[in-house]
């Protein structure tokens, strides 16, 4: 068994990298880190309360294989370093980092541990983007040359009631708009797949965004990257769809089109199908995420020393600058209306 720890025991802990490793039979949770004593006793509770610690010196001594790394972006940094001098394998969660020097700095030390260092884009491992690798690779649409990748949705609400009742902006909205907005945040899972699915790296990227809320990244983004080999991809992200709606909506689909087809994922009703001159063919659909699928790659990749299967440092830097380019990118050529124009 895998000894493994969890640095960070917020939501995406919570719903997608434990309950995978519990349920995976590779591992053993050995210890939770987390500085909110409230969240760290929760979530132990949630999954057979393994030891908890509330400063990193004495989790790293409870003789730890592996950690995963998903603490709040800003601090992934920090703690993959720690990681790699304690000589364990990592795990870190998207984004790598929003600095590239750091993430850069973090590729290189981990390279030197000689343990496996890998970023968590849960999205390479659904049978879904595994089923749309494998059709663009056979060429059953041609060669790809146009992709439109989108997730519009409204990460749970910009408001929300604290404990007396009133409505206050959602920490979560707010802390994921500070950090980048929603390229920074779950864009990099679809440039990460138009490379992955392309095996074509980007040429040029631009970015457009709209602000429904007033912060300095946009809220509503369109991504456009060419890449090098003549491709386009359209990734669409929003924080902002349906953010106030009493009943909220989220969009979620890929579309690939090429010169003989057109492969369509849609992800209500789980719909995968390619339709070609010749026929439509369709594939059992799924979730766009697979956690599980993630750490049985990564339990494999410890026990043999194969990372091929996983996602590099390099893919989370490059993923990682593109969203940052393209944001950065829409925040300068922003266009503020003048008084007489509101």
């Amino acid at each position: 068994m895998i000894r493994i720890g969890i640095v960070g025991c917020g939501e995406v802990a919570n719903f997608g990298h434990l309950p995978a490793i519990v349920s995976s039979g590779e591992y053993q949770v050995a210890a939770l880190f987390d500085p909110n004593e409230e969240r760290l006793a929760t979530t132990a509770a949630k999954f057979g309360n393994p030891p908890t610690y509330k400063d990193l010196t004495n989790f790293y001594r409870a003789n730890l294989d592996a950690v995963v790394i998903a603490s709040p972006a800003p601090t992934h940094y920090e703690n993959v370093l720690i990681a790699a001098k304690q000589g364990v394998h990592v795990l870190c969660e998207k984004p790598i980092s929003d600095d590239e020097d750091e993430a850069v700095e973090m590729a290189q030390v981990m390279e030197g541990s000689g343990k496996v260092f890998t970023i968590g884009y849960c999205y390479r491992f659904s049978p879904v983007a595994k089923q749309i690798e494998q059709w663009v690779a056979d060429g059953v649409i041609g060669t790809v040359r146009s992709l439109r990748l989108v997730y519009i949705w409204n990460l749970h609400g910009r408001f929300e009631p604290d404990k007396n009742g009133s409505w206050i902006e959602s920490p979560r909205w707010r802390g994921r708009m500070v950090e980048g907005g929603p390229m920074v945040d779950c864009g990099v899972h679809c440039i990460d797949l138009a490379r992955m699915w392309l095996k074509d790296e980007v040429a040029q990227v631009h970015g457009h965004g709209a602000w429904v809320a007033d912060y300095d990244a946009p809220d509503h983004m369109f991504l456009h990257m060419d890449h090098c080999k003549g491709a386009h991809t359209l990734v669409e992200m929003s924080f902002s769809y349906t953010h106030t709606a009493r009943n909220p909506l989220a969009s979620f689909s890929y579309e690939l089109i090429g010169d003989g087809g057109v492969i369509r994922y849609l992800r209500d009703g789980y719909v995968l199908e390619a339709r070609t001159g010749q026929e439509t063919i369709t594939a059992s659909g799924a979730s766009e995420k697979n956690f599980a699928g993630m750490y049985a790659e990564f339990a494999r990749a410890i026990q043999t020393g194969d990372v091929s299967g996983l996602p590099t440092a390099e893919d989370g830097i490059i993923a990682t600058r593109i969203a940052w380019q393209a944001t950065r990118e829409a925040m300068a050529n922003r266009v503020r209306p003048s008084a007489q124009d509101l």
